[in-house]
C-alpha cells in the first residue's frame, strides 16, 4: 500500500466557494479512480495557525500498489482536477510513502 498526501496553498483570489468545489472534486475520486483503497480530504481547521503557513486544503489517498499511484496521475478525473487549479495555486506539497 502507498500513501499519497497532498497539501494545497491557494492564492488570495480563491474564494471559500471555489475551495469547496475543489474539495468536492477530490472527494469524487473515491470509487471512480481504480486502485484507491481509501481517500479523505478536507479544509484545514487547525488551531495551530502559526505553523499552517496558509495551506488550507489537504488530501490523503491510500493506493493498493505503486502502479495504482502511477496510473492515478494521468487518469481523466485527476487531470480535470489539475486543470481546475490553473491560476489558483500558490504552492503544493506532495509526499508519497509505502505503508509498512
Amino acid at each position: 500500500m502507498i500513501e499519497h498526501i497532498v497539501i494545497f496553498k491557494f492564492n488570495e483570489k480563491v474564494t471559500s466557494e471555489q475551495e469547496q468545489a475543489l474539495l468536492d472534486q477530490l472527494l469524487a475520486f473515491k470509487g471512480q479512480i481504480p486502485g484507491i483503497a481509501e481517500l479523505s480530504a478536507g479544509i484545514n481547521v487547525t488551531e495551530e495557525t502559526e505553523v499552517a503557513h496558509g495551506f488550507s486544503l489537504g488530501l490523503r489517498v491510500t493506493f493498493e500498489t505503486q502502479e495504482d499511484l502511477r496510473n492515478y496521475g494521468p487518469h481523466p478525473l485527476h487531470q480535470a482536477f489539475v486543470a481546475s487549479l490553473s491560476g489558483l495555486l500558490e504552492q503544493v506539497i506532495v509526499v508519497d510513502y509505502p505503508i509498512l
